[in-house]
């Protein structure tokens, strides 16, 4: 397993004495990152997670998945923003974008409270219909609006359904540590759900190797162990200061030297749908981290080819605001040739016999080629495959990527102040009492 950076693509956009000039800003911003203060305020423990995390509840999470698995159809994970993007982005990694649809021995997972739309919600209640679940509510307080109304919903379908003892082993409950009255912790003991812990050194965006995530992955059939496997070994890659050494701290310096020189958008660039919900995770990890203060580059996405037929024209053509990051992997896990047709009415009788893989690599390889000539720098992170190991190693890669690139351009990458102004207009229409 192990993510490279490759910098062909880069030339004539950023120069090679340019890396000696930023050094002194990735050190200063390592320095800044490993210093030592409230975790309150800088929540780092995502940095040695992969090696000192709870062993005992990791334990229990696994116990808890196979408990899941045996005693329900569906399973639906209620949660937001971080409490819910990495754990969608592992499944759909790890197992496919149609993970649901396949045949398996694993519960379909869903996921709830990561919007307020009726129809949504209507739309999963009704799959729910005739079937056994269980739910996992995810929220640090309890009381974040979107995964409590959804955590109210699910609570009373369950305790009609099953009644209220019924109900109390098919709830799992991951939020604060603390139990103070009135905070959904001590609800859930009052209740008698079996709880996970929401870390209180790891913020909700760099959560997913937690129990924030982790539940929901193992319930999937994802091999969990194996995911912090790949992060302890990302851990360890990435320990050396020197962004010749180190390619997760060149790429953090890369994306502030491409921001110097006007370029405002960072494109994630994926050619497997399956890598979709990874680059929904990036998009909040780095939008949520950087973008303050009047700050940050703007983290879109695509998913090439099919994306080529709808926003390519403004990547070749459009203006020259953009560089794309686009993640090359390496290895698919499955086969597919194109057919020979003896009629041959699309002229594709060129491709016959080959592989859809080396296909969608020649399609790579073009589009880099098509966008770099119109004047878009594009870095490339070549991964070895999608699997768990895999996903553990990319999941720390940009963490740690985000983190230093966040105090390279002069924010604090762990708070997200933005974030309550709605929340304070919402509940004044509302009327939430003072």
């Amino acid at each position: 397993m192990a993510i490279k950076l490759k910098t062909d693509y880069l030339n004539g956009f950023v120069e090679d004495h340019e890396y000696s000039l930023i050094k002194s800003a990735v050190a200063a911003a390592h320095e800044t990152l490993i210093e030592k203060g409230d975790p309150a305020e800088k929540p780092i423990g995502w940095m040695t997670l992969p090696v000192d995390y709870d062993k005992e509840e990791f334990d229990r999470i696994e116990a808890a998945a196979k408990k899941i698995q045996k005693s329900c159809d569906i399973f639906i994970a209620i949660g937001i923003g971080g409490s819910y993007l990495g754990a969608r982005a592992a499944i759909e990694f790890v197992k496919g974008a149609n993970y649901n649809a396949m045949k398996k021995e694993t519960p379909d997972v869903y996921f709830a409270g990561n919007t307020i739309d009726p129809d949504a919600l209507h739309d999963l209640l009704s799959l729910c219909e005739g079937k056994d679940i269980c739910i996992n509510v995810i929220s640090k307080s309890g009381s974040t609006t979107e995964p409590a109304a959804a955590f109210r919903v699910f609570r009373e379908l369950l305790e009609k359904k099953y009644g209220e003892a019924g109900a109390k082993e098919r709830i799992f409950v991951t939020t604060d540590k603390k139990d103070v009255p009135g905070k959904l912790k001590h609800f859930a003991i009052e209740k008698g759900y079996e709880t996970f812990v929401v870390p209180d050194d790891i913020g909700g965006r760099y959560s997913v190797l937690s129990a924030v995530g982790l539940l929901p992955i193992a319930v999937a059939g994802c091999d969990i162990k194996k995911m912090m496997q790949g992060a302890e070994k990302a851990m360890r890659d990435f320990s050396s200061t020197d962004i010749e050494k180190n390619d997760c701290y060149k790429y953090a310096a890369i994306r502030n030297l491409l921001l110097r020189k006007g370029y405002e958008i960072e494109m994630f660039v994926s050619y497997k749908p399956s890598f979709m919900y990874m680059n929904e995770w990036l998009k909040q990890l780095f939008g949520e981290s950087e973008g303050k203060d009047k700050k940050g580059l703007f983290p879109a996405s695509v998913i090439y080819s099919t994306d080529l037929h709808s926003m390519g024209q403004y990547l070749q053509d459009g203006r020259r605001i953009i560089f794309e990051t686009v993640v090359d992997v390496l290895e698919s896990n499955y086969s597919v040739k194109v057919p020979f047709d003896a009629s041959n009415i699309d002229n594709l009788n060129f491709l016959a016999d080959k592989d859809f893989h080396y296909v969608n690599k020649q399609a790579l390889l073009g589009t880099l080629d098509a966008h770099v000539s119109g004047g878009v720098p594009n870095v490339v992170l070549e991964l070895d495959k999608m699997d768990e190991e895999n996903f553990g190693y990319t999941v720390y890669f940009f963490e740690l990527a985000c983190a230093l690139s966040g105090y390279i351009g002069g924010v604090n990458p762990f708070n997200q102040p933005g974030v309550e102004v709605y929340k304070k207009n919402m509940f004044k229409l509302l009327g939430k009492p003072e």
